[in-house]
């Protein structure tokens, strides 16, 4: 699946999603009633294509997107256990970290976000077909069940 296949999947799909584009990288975030200013939501997905934020992607290379994910603790634990992640903040070269446990460059596996796995967010890039319908799909629907969750205890 392409970035544009994806975002339309998760605009027709999920009900009160807002994308804010920026950059070329695009921000998905619950918000019904549109009424919250766009700095105080934080995204349930985003499609990232540079390596403005990170470099430990790759990016750069042609036609190459990053797909992240913010998922609940345990379906994070059941997919990767305790990942050793890189530096938080630092790309692998710029930490000199070499213990990660993932090749994040490596195209169409689920992997945890080089970053932001600690707060329980994964990634892949550039999904296959298959690999989208099977692993990507439920992950976006419980991400986006856990942002529905979230706004509603926020605005009880």
């Amino acid at each position: 699946m392409n970035e544009a296949e994806i975002s339309r999947y998760i605009l027709e799909t999920f009900e009160g999603v807002d994308v804010v584009v920026a950059s070329g990288d695009s921000f998905f975030f619950y918000n019904p009633d549109s009424n919250v200013p766009p700095d105080h939501r934080f995204p349930f997905v985003t499609l990232v294509t540079s390596d403005i934020n990170d470099q430990f992607s790759n990016l750069n290379r042609s036609a190459v997107f990053r797909l992240n994910i913010g998922i609940g603790k345990e379906t994070f634990r059941s997919l990767f256990g305790n990942p050793s992640l890189p530096a938080y903040g630092a790309s692998s070269a710029e930490s000199g970290d070499t213990s990660s446990d993932y090749d994040f460059t490596a195209l169409d596996q689920l992997m945890p976000h080089p970053v932001y796995g600690r707060m329980y967010w994964m990634c892949v890039l550039n999904p296959s077909d298959q690999t989208f319908e099977t692993q990507v799909r439920p992950r976006l629907a419980e991400a986006y069940e856990l942002a529905m969750s979230k706004y509603k205890r926020k605005n009880a």
